[in-house]
């Protein structure tokens, strides 16, 4: 429907997050009404995708979700995923980790999440913590972590070798919008639940972790693994681009029903 190529993060680039605008809604400049018209027909392209990925049991798709306190990732999900077939889609979180996690490396507990053949499996928060939150807030020393960028480029160049396709989205929200958003969490008690003060802590970190997350783009974008910045101020457009992205994607994997296993011509159940 319209060229996502411009969010991708080349490999190589140096990403300065002021470059790119989260209010972008470039193919969509009629604004909201067209583009929450445009979503249902995306819905379906991605549903009919999904159906032959499951049933050909071959392929697997990771896409992974990053993005700061109210970026929107629970919404993109519920959006982008509507209808589709639930067997076929798993979403993997993760939080702060287990007694049981922390004794063993931090891609352990990430590992056994990542999709089998015909799933789509979508990481809500990733192995990226570990160069995010625990750089910003110094969990570990600064010689530990950096190291893992490697780790992770290698960790993602074996499932991919091993014929998981790959797919990384930033959801890119202003400072002011996330203001807005958790404002919006504790004036309407609907939301409450999910607020938590730790969220006015870690915005008192904001550029720390803008720090983090550009370091993140730039070391980690790969040829077999991009990421792409999705601008998301604006929830509907946020969802048209990540649902391009994954209709994209799945495309060019081409997913198709298996044969059946003997000719059918003539068989009448009776």
């Amino acid at each position: 429907m319209f060229d996502i190529s411009q969010y991708r993060v080349p490999p190589g680039t140096l990403v300065s997050l002021d470059d790119h605008d989260p209010n972008a809604k470039v193919g969509f400049e009629g604004g909201k009404k067209e583009g929450k018209r445009a979503l249902p027909k995306l819905n379906d392209r991605l549903y009919t995708l999904q159906r032959k990925l499951w049933a050909e049991s071959r392929q697997k798709l990771l896409l992974v979700l990053q993005a700061t306190d109210t970026g929107g990732k629970d919404g993109t999900i519920r959006n982008v995923f509507t209808g589709v077939n639930p067997q076929g889609v798993r979403v993997a979180s993760f939080g702060k980790p287990t007694e049981e996690e922390l004794a063993h490396d931090y891609l352990w507990r990430v590992h056994e999440h990542t999709p089998a053949d015909g799933q789509i499996t979508v990481f809500n928060r990733s192995h990226y913590e570990d160069v995010l939150v625990v750089r910003v807030r110094e969990l570990v020393p600064k010689e530990r972590w950096e190291r893992r960028y490697h780790h992770i480029n290698e960790f993602e160049r074996m499932l991919t070798d091993e014929g998981t396709t790959i797919v990384k989205v930033y959801l890119n929200i202003s400072k002011d919008e996330q203001r807005e958003r958790l404002q919006k969490r504790l004036d309407n008690p609907d939301k409450n639940w999910k607020f938590r003060s730790g969220d006015l802590d870690d915005r008192k970190l904001w550029d720390k972790y803008q720090e983090a997350f550009e370091a993140m783009l730039s070391r980690t974008s790969t040829e077999y693994a991009p990421w792409y910045v999705v601008p998301a101020n604006r929830k509907w457009y946020r969802n048209l681009v990540v649902s391009q992205l994954l209709i994209d994607t799945l495309t060019e994997m081409d997913p198709q029903f298996p044969e059946p296993e003997e000719d059918l011509d003539g068989i009448v159940v009776e």
